[in-house]
């Protein structure tokens, strides 16, 4: 960012995560995995969550490795917009 731009308050959050669905019109299902703590038991727990993301040039395959960046609400369902494709999948 230059120095006229103001920085956000509240920065826009960051995740990466496999592309799990790409059959929609520039649109994505991307599946990440978060490890957490369990409150009571402190064993790590794995937990997946899918977020439907917005790939307007429809560049991502299914298995490619992506990290996606929070938006507006562009659909009922999409939250998230591509920044870049980390890992192509072999």
């Amino acid at each position: 960012m230059s120095e006229t731009e103001p920085t956000r308050a509240n920065p826009r959050r960051v995740r990466e995560g496999i592309v799990v669905s790409n059959k929609m019109n520039q649109t994505l299902v991307v599946a990440v995995n978060e490890r957490v703590s369990h409150p009571r038991y402190g064993k790590t727990v794995q937990r997946t969550k899918k977020l439907y993301v917005h790939d307007a040039a429809n560049d991502a395959h299914v298995g490619d490795r992506v990290r996606v960046q929070e938006t507006r609400p562009l659909s009922k369902l999409k939250r998230w917009r591509l920044t870049e494709i980390v890992e192509r999948a072999r």
